[in-house]
């Protein structure tokens, strides 16, 4: 799919306070533009227990609002005993080949550890790599909340794509590293202003445009389906009129789970009533994080103007469950193709692992997660359901979040204020440089 977060750790409380990405970006002109939008908190969203009041220091109407989100101490439920609340899994095995053995390299946790840390001093630029990806390689995208991706030292592992959750209309050079813009669509707003959407759009031919971040969670874009409907009809239009070869994503809801894919037919069926035909989408796109949807609850909660108080109610020991995690790219697959949307691609724009390490997931945890839903993306096919063009793949590019956060450490491939390359880190970039 980013601002302050707030959470509650084992034996007692420990404040988060995040960054935020304007700040981060300060000594940046680019950064300090204030027509460009801050990111958001990651979908990781967290549901808030009360956004703060709008002060005279907070942002703008036009600017993300910075929400303090609570994950409360785990209790026990009647699906998960309390001798598994709370307590570390434990340690996995060393990583071993993949499936992708023949492409991937062979990463143990050993050789991970052992990897020297490397760093960028501050203000040095690092010279990227010409980006010459193969065919598996230019599927893999990540966030970046953080920074320039010259900051991080890739090494032969760069990514094919990058998104910032802002629109940028001229991003630096980065040896044909692509650049996915997004538009805030925050309640019925939206931001930044279209004269700077179409500038972009004019600026950067073809480029791959996100409509939106979680319309469906309060403590981000925080959208009805009627709102989303409005302002995904009228950024489509003025990207469109500005760069007609623009690829434009639907906004990503957290998860693709049933009460999410609800949400998103009655923004469909809202679009149709509001613009009198079908919803123009080129790219579909969605976060795949497993989150507890209840209201009052943690997680990411209800989607605006849904009348429910439950959807899928996981623990947070399902946080990195890969069956759980295959199911919901299997579904949305399906619910794309049963409302006539088999033939276009799918990208997953935000995943991870958002749960602190001390409730289970340690760097070598996170790091299994990434090689087995690499492993996923790569090779998953339907027959029936898949994307024609991409020999009935599921999932055409997708999206690591994050290369560093502050806040939201587990994921982090380097880290955010030192820029040292992580112990997930490391994995990543071994397995993407091996990748055609």
């Amino acid at each position: 799919m980013i601002q302050k977060d707030r959470m509650l750790r084992a034996g007692g409380a420990l404040l988060f306070l995040l960054i935020s990405l304007t700040l981060a970006g300060c000594g940046r002109a680019r950064h300090a533009d204030p027509t460009i939008t801050p990111a958001p908190t990651p979908a990781a969203a967290l549901i808030e227990t009360g956004l703060p009041a709008p002060g005279p220091t907070q942002p703008t109407p036009e600017a993300v609002l910075i929400p303090t989100l609570l994950l409360p101490t785990p209790k026990p439920t009647a699906t998960e005993a309390p001798t598994q609340t709370r307590t570390p899994a434990p340690s996995p095995q060393p990583l071993v080949p993949s499936p992708l053995a023949s492409r991937t390299a062979t990463v143990t946790a050993q050789q991970t550890a052992a990897a020297p840390a490397t760093s960028t001093a501050a203000g040095q630029v690092r010279k990227l790599p010409l980006a010459t990806p193969g065919p598996d390689r230019s599927r893999i995208c990540v966030g970046m909340p953080v920074g320039e991706l010259a900051d991080y030292d890739w090494g032969p592992g760069a990514p094919a794509l990058y998104v910032n959750w802002r629109v940028v209309p001229d991003p630096p050079d980065t040896g044909g590293i692509r650049f996915g813009q997004m538009v805030r669509t925050l309640g019925d707003t939206i931001s930044p202003e279209l004269s700077v959407i179409q500038a972009a759009a004019r600026r950067n031919p073809g480029s791959l445009w996100l409509i939106g971040n979680e319309p469906d969670v309060v403590a981000q874009d925080n959208s009805t389906p009627e709102q989303y409907a409005k302002s995904y009809g009228i950024a489509h239009r003025a990207i469109k009129e500005a760069d007609p070869s623009a690829q434009v994503a639907v906004a990503g809801v957290a998860q693709p789970t049933p009460l999410r894919m609800a949400y998103l037919d009655q923004v469909l069926a809202a679009y149709r009533q509001q613009y009198g035909a079908e919803m123009p989408v080129d790219v579909w796109n969605v976060h795949a994080y497993i989150l507890r949807e209840e209201r009052d609850s943690w997680g990411v909660g209800i989607p605006p103007g849904m009348e429910v108080d439950r959807g899928h109610l996981v623990e947070i020991s399902d946080h990195a469950d890969m069956a759980i995690f295959r199911q919901q790219i299997v579904d949305f697959r399906r619910w794309m193709a049963d409302r006539g949307q088999r033939d276009k691609p799918l990208i997953v724009s935000e995943y991870g692992i958002l749960m602190p390490e001390d409730y289970g997931f340690p760097p070598e945890t996170v790091s299994r997660f990434l090689v087995d839903t690499f492993d996923y993306f790569l090779e998953a096919r339907d027959e029936q359901t898949g994307y024609p063009s991409d020999d009935n793949r599921l999932v055409q590019t997708f999206c690591w979040f994050s290369v560093g956060m502050p806040g939201y450490p587990t994921s982090d491939l380097f880290d955010p204020v030192t820029r040292a390359i992580t112990p997930v880190g490391k994995v990543f970039r071994a397995y993407v440089a091996a990748l055609d």
